[in-house]
């Protein structure tokens, strides 16, 4: 049986309930990535995106190496476009470095939202109308699964987004 948790304690490998532990989860999965970055949202309104906190933990990981990959795929992007705009703002300086997707009707089915830091970490959301959620460090056989389902979204993708008004 899993055992479920709705105070204030973060514990890895439970399912969790909360917006505010969401986000906190989030934050940890970020800051564990040194290389890959992987997210899955349905348009980034839930998990505290549009947040400064968040926009510095992004930023620290496309800065902190050469090698470093982030990749969104979103199924809307009106929130990212107009209520993002430090992550617009990091889209724009680090494009070599972050690219993020829309996904095409096909895909819109899914409704869960997940981040995986280097295949090795990750946060996933249950169900976007519900802040249940489980995260994990150093779970590599979790993250194969996800990191494959985020390979099939990424087959269902139809076009990108770009920071600049003409997509150049």
């Amino acid at each position: 049986m899993t055992d479920t948790t709705t105070n204030d304690q973060l514990t890895p490998n439970t399912i969790l309930v909360g917006e505010a532990l969401y986000a906190h989860a989030i934050n940890l999965v970020i800051a564990q990535a040194t290389t890959s970055l992987l997210i899955f949202d349905q348009d980034l309104s839930r998990g505290d995106y549009k947040s400064t906190l968040r926009y510095q933990a992004v930023q620290q990981f496309l800065s902190q190496s050469p090698q470093s990959k982030l990749t969104i795929i979103l199924h809307q992007d009106a929130f990212l476009t107009t209520q993002c705009p430090r992550l617009m703002e990091l889209l724009l300086t680090y494009g070599h470095k972050m690219t993020v997707y829309i996904t095409n009707d096909t895909a819109r089915i899914a409704k869960d939202c997940f981040v995986i830091a280097d295949d090795v970490h990750y946060v996933k959301r249950i169900h976007i109308e519900h802040a249940r959620f489980k995260y994990a460090l150093d779970d590599a056989e979790s993250c194969a699964g996800l990191r494959m389902r985020f390979s099939e979204l990424l087959e269902e993708t139809s076009h990108t987004i770009s920071a600049t008004q003409l997509g150049l």
